[in-house]
């Protein structure tokens, strides 16, 4: 191959929010970071780009602070102090005659650990988004965008990519942040497992005339879970689970007959709102790589997992893969190691392929256990549920979970420079 037109460090293919973070943190680290996408950077701050939110762990937000992006999202930010999860066919947590067949996490309770942080931050993904770029922006980071990678040869000491325009760059090392049909996972002949979970999730923002208390709640239904999370400004994320023929019908029909279908489904608990913005339909499926590494290349965020929103973790597990990654090839960069060595990768796979692994299977799980209405499965679900809610420290060991305060953390997720 000819000599390339540019070299790097690292190429990072996907400007998403998993590549995004990774190429600043890795900048931040000292490594020259080109940051490739097909779609032009100013796409992706549409409004209707991208109409979830997200369940951001007080971890998450560290690692934001860490690189400087989290003071700008602080005003979009709401604290989730509460989270109430019942099953949607009985009376739950959140109605006047409470079911024993809930689970009440708040985050008093796990206050003198956590430093008074809530147990996550909702945040609309646009603003999420938006921060990254305005910081990807003020950062040596090289941007490409409108750029696609078609090409990926992985050669003794570099990888050189071939972009969709013809021109060439050489790196020792690609990252795949390009979602779940990575071209990078594809050209390392990396495998995946999966499946469709035959659902889809419609996606609505409504003003509450009855506030949310920074309340979260999730009901599980026989069609899949349905969440109202909160937004500032007495705002929601609703997050409503169907199949996906009945998802389309509820995206395409008009307001009125959609909030009738709410109130039909939930009663008056939701009080009275309005539906702000359009409506967004997600299909929902399983992706987990077989390797997190091939040939000079490592893969983080869907890429690498692609897992069922049940838990709202999906973003949190790709930011934990950035960090963790960023602060492998940072340190072996200032041991003057070959940071695309297989030996350098290994370290990054083995720090986060059993974490990927157990949460997607856990996830898999849950969704399972309580997408149906069999009678027996009901009852087991109802029982453990009420179990876990009355033993105090395996509550509190769940809300360490969905913080992402468990486990080895990168230093990032620590609030701490890398």
């Amino acid at each position: 191959m000819a000599a390339p037109d540019q070299s790097f460090d690292l190429i990072v293919s996907g400007a998403g929010m998993a590549g995004a973070t990774f190429a600043l943190a890795a900048a931040q680290g000292g490594l020259r970071v080109a940051l490739v996408d097909p779609q032009p950077f100013e796409v992706q701050l549409a409004p209707t780009f991208d109409g979830r939110s997200t369940a951001v762990a007080f971890s998450t937000f560290r690692m934001l602070d860490a690189l400087g992006v989290g003071e700008g999202l602080r005003a979009h930010a709401c604290r989730m102090d509460r989270i109430l999860v019942t099953d949607g066919r009985r009376p739950g947590a959140a109605s006047r005659s409470a079911s024993p067949a809930f689970l009440r996490f708040d985050a008093d309770e796990i206050g003198d650990r956590t430093g008074g942080e809530p147990l996550g931050y909702m945040v609309e993904n646009r603003h999420i988004r938006h921060a990254l770029a305005e910081a990807v922006r003020g950062s040596d980071i090289t941007l490409m965008a409108p750029a696609k990678v078609v090409g990926i040869d992985a050669a003794p000491g570099r990888t050189d990519v071939t972009l969709a325009d013809g021109r060439t760059l050489s790196a020792a090392l690609i990252i795949g942040a390009d979602g779940r049909n990575s071209f990078v996972r594809q050209s390392a002949g990396i495998d995946t497992l999966g499946w469709d979970y035959k659902q889809s999730g419609v996606v609505a923002t409504a003003r509450m005339v009855r506030g949310h208390d920074n309340v979260a709640h999730e009901y599980f239904l026989p069609s899949g879970p349905f969440a109202i999370l909160p937004l500032p400004d007495d705002r929601a994320s609703l997050v409503w689970t169907e199949n996906t023929r009945r998802a389309e019908a509820l995206r395409e029909t008009s307001e009125a007959a959609f909030l009738s279908h709410l109130r039909r489904r939930f009663g008056d608990f939701l009080g009275d709102l309005s539906v702000e913005g359009p409506r967004f339909v997600y299909p929902l499926s399983l992706t987990l790589a077989e390797r997190l590494t091939g040939a000079r290349a490592a893969l983080i965020g869907d890429a690498a997992h692609a897992v069922h929103p049940v838990a709202g973790q999906g973003l949190n597990m790709g930011l934990k893969d950035a960090a963790a990654l960023a602060e492998v090839l940072i340190e072996a960069m200032r041991l003057g190691e070959d940071i695309g060595a297989e030996t350098v990768l290994d370290r990054y796979a083995r720090w986060r392929r059993f974490d990927t692994a157990a949460l997607a299977a856990g996830f898999d799980g849950f969704v399972r256990l309580f997408s149906n209405d069999l009678a027996p499965v009901r009852l087991a679900r109802d029982l453990g549920m009420a179990a876990v809610n009355r033993i105090a420290p395996l509550r509190r060991a769940f809300m360490h979970e969905a913080g992402g305060a468990t486990g080895d953390l990168p230093r990032l997720l620590r609030g701490e420079a890398v």
